[in-house]
């Protein structure tokens, strides 16, 4: 069982006693950040006596992430709307601290929350430190070790955990890293990913609604020259690629073991949602734009892409999040990454590092392909993420909290 550290939850109702509306502000601004904060969200919004909640999204990320605050259904109070044509690291930081200034000012939280390792999630932090209002981390305590792997993510979490008040750990491991650099473990709660929780809403959301499974199937069959059902019917592997420490000739060595996979399973159908920054299209479309079993396709929005993973094969990916979300599925999973912040995954078996080195990917897709007692081997293996009750277990944990004494 998923417990606090230091206390349990319990205890914890035990010590602090509610006498106040508690104010919660929820800032995120990319794709990855809303599908991880919207069960959180959700969960606020159980609780209308006890908490009065805002959301504030920054739109690092634009259409993705208004896709997916339609799907669980989340209006912001305040959209800084910060995207622009070509903005880097510098424009981003500047323009979501200073924005967000004039969002604290307004509603004057009594806690601000944040996810994960974005730049949205760091300079908010930052700017709920300047006004002096407790951080709660969602996702807290991945590493690394290498700051700059995965870029600048890494950095972002060291910097987001040093300005935290309350730290929502998703695993053993994460809350370890944490106590390591000497955070308090009074501060730091066990709670499991938030990404479970999403996942097993959007898959029952989709099993339980034929209406809604219909419209997937006739958007996905407009992606595919033979339709959907063909590529439904055979193994086929869904790929995802987009990490800034691959560009180069990193995504040049993974498209290359791509092809290579494609021509020696001419049956078989990869299918590549392409991100849209030109430093991936660029190595995705010249390498493997002719292969006819090759399916490089639009970014697909939360649903469609569940869909699709709920029914691959395994999956090639240099993605965060899908190495929690497949295992649930009973998908194994290449990572196309030196280095993972969730070695859990690699622990329990459901996750393996191949890096963007094209014969380990080659020779690892093979073995998946080939040996289904391998397969079986990683299929099988326990989601070490949990089962979909963290946002219900940070929302313990805030009920409980006295805020006023946090500072």
């Amino acid at each position: 069982m998923l417990i606090t550290t230091g206390f349990n939850f319990i205890r914890l109702a035990r010590l602090y006693s509610i006498t106040y509306m508690k104010k919660i502000l929820s800032i995120f601004g990319t794709r990855p950040e809303a599908i991880k904060m919207a069960p959180v969200i959700k969960e606020l919004e159980r609780h209308p006596d006890s908490f009065e909640t805002r959301v504030c999204i920054t739109a690092q990320h634009r259409e993705m992430l208004d896709q997916v605050i339609a799907i669980f259904n989340i209006t912001p109070h305040y959209d800084l709307n910060i995207m622009q044509p070509n903005q880097d690291l510098f424009d981003i930081s500047s323009r979501v601290l200073l924005k967000i200034r004039e969002v604290l000012k307004d509603f004057q939280p009594d806690l601000v929350l944040v996810h994960g390792d974005t730049t949205t999630s760091s300079m908010a932090a930052l700017a709920a430190f300047y006004h002096q209002i407790p951080v709660g981390h969602v996702e807290a305590g991945l590493r690394t070790g290498n700051i700059y792997s995965p870029f600048p993510e890494e950095m972002n979490r060291k910097m987001t955990s040093a300005l935290t008040t309350l730290h929502f750990s998703p695993t053993q491991n994460a809350c370890q890293n944490l106590i390591l650099e000497n955070i308090n473990p009074k501060r730091i709660f066990i709670t499991g990913n938030t990404v479970i929780d999403a996942l097993l809403i959007a898959s029952k959301k989709i099993s339980q609604d034929k209406e809604l499974e219909n419209k997937i199937t006739f958007e996905l069959d407009k992606l595919f020259k033979d339709g959907v059902q063909s590529i439904l019917s055979s193994n086929f592997i869904l790929i995802t690629g987009h990490r800034r420490e691959n560009f180069g000739a990193g995504f040049v060595q993974i498209c290359e073991a791509i092809k290579e996979l494609a021509c020696k399973y001419p049956n078989n159908h990869f299918i590549y949602p392409v991100h849209l920054n030109p430093n991936v299209q660029g190595p995705v479309y010249s390498l493997l734009g002719n292969m006819a079993n090759v399916h490089l396709i639009s970014p697909l929005s939360y649903l469609p892409f569940i869909y699709l993973l709920e029914r691959c094969y395994f999956v090639l990916t240099d993605s965060g999040g899908i190495q929690e979300e497949a295992p649930s599925f009973g998908k194994p999973v290449l990572v196309m990454r030196e280095t993972t912040e969730r070695p859990e995954a690699v622990d329990a078996g459901t996750v393996r590092l191949v890096g963007t080195d094209k014969t380990k990917i080659v020779l690892e897709s093979i073995r998946l392909m080939d040996d289904s007692k391998y397969y079986n081997s990683l299929a099988t293996a326990h989601n070490p993420y949990g089962e979909g009750k963290a946002a219900e277990r940070i929302v313990t944990v805030l009920l409980q909290i006295n805020f006023k004494e946090l500072k």
